[in-house]
């Protein structure tokens, strides 16, 4: 695989740190580029950041004194320099839809941790496991743009990573009809740590604003199906979700209820052989971040545990547990994901990788 030289939008962000991290040292991409708000701006970046570096992993070096460009002021030279741009930028939604398609309409492919696309028609928003075939969408956005190069692809919300990839596969099975969520996120989805946001120390917040609309929403595009250079959002399964914010750094959990098709209910062992035997386009193609295993099931009654497991296969697999059976649905279980890492940038490396693969980024 050829190397790609890169830039990261929003790098001073916790989702552009992340980035940071994880491309520092990949095998397939080379950060070249990184950029910001102009306040940022002609700043290196251990300047920009000064005390705000909000990663575990210490600050990469061979990153820390590349100067940032403004991520909208210098867009032309930007797009120029680099093969692609991930892009994590913290501003409003019709701002960031503007700048990510100004971005494409100059030859610049985007990769995308914002919401901002996700309910555009043609833009992909992909789990590379779950719906990789949904790429083909960019031909239909690329007519739109009038680009031959340009596009914009997105991840989903970070929380449905934890849940959609368990249930994704049994209603291709079996046929899932209805699905209650309530997740439980670390305080890194909102951009914070424990420092920032002390008033978070032994509290939960019932409320994450947005975040039960893309919970109930997202996963019906991922279900969806390309048609006449679109996605069409499928009808089912029905979602409802509850989001509540937990005193955890990091990781994202769900408890999920499910119940199948009239006469399709599987059994537990069948629903565990499901879920043990399945993976997706992103091992198929063995891309660098990709789990060898994507889903993991555990028996023991007191697991997954975020702190032990939100690490598993490098943050980007996810773990499943406590599967039986309900007294009001068919099932219930949990679920864990690392949100900074398979629910956001891991995420959008993992998308960029089957790009590239798949021959978009050329």
């Amino acid at each position: 695989m050829k190397k790609y030289n890169v830039g990261i939008i929003g790098a001073t962000g916790m989702v552009g740190q992340r980035f940071a991290t994880i491309l520092a040292d990949h095998p397939w991409f080379n950060v070249t580029l990184l950029a910001a708000s102009s306040r940022s701006a002609g700043k290196t970046y251990k300047e920009a950041i000064g005390e705000r570096w909000r990663i575990a992993d210490p600050m990469p070096e061979k990153l820390a004194d590349l100067v940032i460009k403004d991520a909208t002021a210098d867009m032309e030279e930007i797009a120029k320099s680099v093969d692609f741009v991930f892009c994590a930028v913290d501003m409003k939604k019709d701002e960031i839809r503007a700048l990510e398609e100004a971005y494409a309409k100059l030859e610049c492919p985007v990769v995308s941790n914002n919401s901002a696309h996700r309910g555009t028609a043609d833009v992909p928003m992909v789990v590379p496991e779950i719906n990789a075939d949904h790429i083909k969408v960019i031909e239909g956005q690329r007519k739109r743009l009038g680009t031959k190069r340009g596009f914009v692809a997105v991840k989903s919300n970070c929380s449905l990573q934890s849940y959609v990839p368990a249930i994704y596969p049994l209603d291709k099975e079996y046929g899932v009809k209805e699905v209650l969520v309530c997740t439980y996120q670390a305080i890194s989805g909102a951009g914070k740590t424990f420092d920032s946001w002390p008033e978070m120390v032994d509290n939960v917040i019932p409320f994450i604003g947005g975040e039960e609309e893309k919970s109930e929403q997202e996963p019906l595009k991922i279900w969806g199906k390309v048609e006449n250079d679109v996605i069409v959002n499928a009808q089912k399964p029905a979602f409802t979700a509850q989001c509540i914010r937990v005193p955890v750094s990091d990781g994202h959990m769900g408890a999920v209820f499910m119940r199948f098709e009239d006469g399709k209910k599987p059994s537990k062992e069948e629903i565990i052989k499901v879920w043990e035997n399945y993976s997706g386009r992103a091992q198929e193609l063995d891309l660098p971040s990709a789990p060898k295993k994507f889903l993991h099931y555990f028996t023991e009654d007191n697991m997954p545990q975020t702190k032990l497991n939100r690490n598993l296969e490098g943050g980007m697999a996810v773990s499943i547990g406590r599967l039986r059976e309900d007294s009001q649905y068919d099932y219930k279980f949990v679920c864990l994901s690392h949100n900074t890492l398979r629910g956001a940038a891991g995420g959008a490396v993992l998308l960029a990788e089957l790009l590239c693969a798949e021959g978009y980024m050329d």
